[in-house]
């Protein structure tokens, strides 16, 4: 049995004739740059996110941007931030000339670690920008804490956290701005690409709002220079259909990694007598009393202001990571790498100075982990498909 990484086709076929209604009224309005369905989805995201305001822009890489543009971020300027998470984290600080200041990542959640965070600020700090990796928010109380002490901005990396929660606060509301990604493949997926950022400051809505329409207020006049981060109306009418959906397909997600933990538990690769022995860690999940375990029930009471949504299920292979990827490949289970090389050693950041070895557990995790599939349609045959595959590699190699 083939078992993608992602089945966006079975997805788009529950809901096709809604997506084609949503389309069809844009078509027919001609209305395709900003407009109604945009306005509509902004006051659906801000409902969403427990936010004052939402805007939609042209893609979350684009919301980065455009929120480092809102606090002014200049060449010279720092960001602490982490250096495993997709490129668009630091990418967007480079492009302004500031630089990213990276510190070392929590081994259970893959987030940046809070405990290294405030030995790095100096003079030149400008914001921290933790990322919600996979699906889980960063730990944000001594962030916000850090924050605070040291008057900087927080904008939170949620492009794979809509709809996670932090002692019952949403991904994008606890921070100073929030960024999210509607790419494809995404939780709540656009058909191209999309985003939105969202605040609960008046002042950097407005100054957002300015700066997506080339820093223009009234219109063709210029006192910012902004850029062209508009989200197209056909992307926000299909969000705004899947959005309805997103709290089922969450739980779908969060059904499939229970099922996965209890499966995995009966297989002998988690949990032996012997550590050396032990081939995989699953993801934990971090509760609000900041402790960490597996989920094992879909309703569990200690993560129940703590809303993992699951945009990915991470595996930390401890032995032969490459070999299993190559082995589930060749039998039709989609997987994939994130991230294999750590922001840090990046070639383009290379004048940045960062050097091998310098931020362990962040390169760590790029050696070792490997997402296998959990969109919310997969099967308990696929599921157990993709486990049998894994024990089968460890008994056969």
């Amino acid at each position: 049995m083939n078992v993608p990484l992602l089945d966006l086709k079975t997805q788009y076929a529950a809901i096709k004739t809604e997506i084609q209604a949503a389309i069809n009224r844009v078509c027919d309005s001609q209305y395709f740059i900003m407009g109604p369905d945009v306005a509509a989805l902004e006051e659906e995201l801000a409902a969403y996110c427990q936010t004052q305001f939402a805007l939609g822009v042209s893609s979350g890489t684009d919301a980065l941007l455009l929120a480092l543009m809102a606090i002014d971020l200049k060449p010279g300027d720092e960001v602490i931030t982490t250096p495993y998470t997709f490129f668009a984290t630091a990418g967007c600080i480079a492009r302004l000339g500031a630089k990213a200041i990276f510190v070392d990542i929590d081994m259970q959640t893959y987030n940046i670690d809070p405990r290294k965070i405030e030995e790095k600020i100096t003079a030149k700090t400008k914001a921290i920008m933790p990322v919600h990796l996979f699906g889980q928010c960063a730990d944000m109380t001594p962030i916000m804490e850090i924050a605070q002490r040291h008057n900087l901005y927080v904008i939170e990396d949620a492009a794979q956290a809509i709809g996670a929660e932090y002692k019952g606060k949403r991904a994008g509301s606890i921070g100073d701005i929030g960024c999210f990604s509607f790419f494809p493949s995404k939780n709540l997926g656009a058909f191209g690409d999309g985003g939105a950022v969202t605040t609960n400051n008046p002042d950097l809505a407005k100054m957002m709002k300015i700066l997506r329409v080339h820093g223009a207020q009234p219109k063709y006049y210029h006192q910012y220079i902004g850029g062209n981060f508009r989200l197209d109306a056909l992307q926000a009418a299909i969000v705004r259909v899947k959005l309805k959906y997103l709290d089922e397909w969450t739980a779908g997600r969060q059904a499939n990694a229970v099922h996965y933990n209890q499966l995995f538990a009966k297989t002998g690769l988690i949990e032996t007598k012997n550590n050396s022995d032990l081939h995989l860690i699953l993801p934990f999940e971090s509760d609000q009393s900041g402790q960490y375990s597996l989920r094992t029930q879909t309703d569990q009471n200690p993560f129940a202001n703590h809303r993992h949504i699951y945009n990915q299920y991470v595996l930390r292979v401890m032995n032969k990571r490459d070999e299993l990827r190559a082995f589930l490949t060749e039998r039709g289970i989609g997987n994939e790498i994130y991230y294999p090389v750590p922001l840090h050693l990046q070639k383009c950041f290379a004048e940045w100075g960062y050097q091998a070895g310098e931020f362990f557990h962040s390169e760590t995790a790029a050696n070792q982990t490997l997402a296998i599939p959990i969109y919310p349609e997969l099967t308990a045959n696929h599921r157990e498909t993709v486990v049998n595959a894994i024990v089968k590699f460890y008994v056969t190699t």
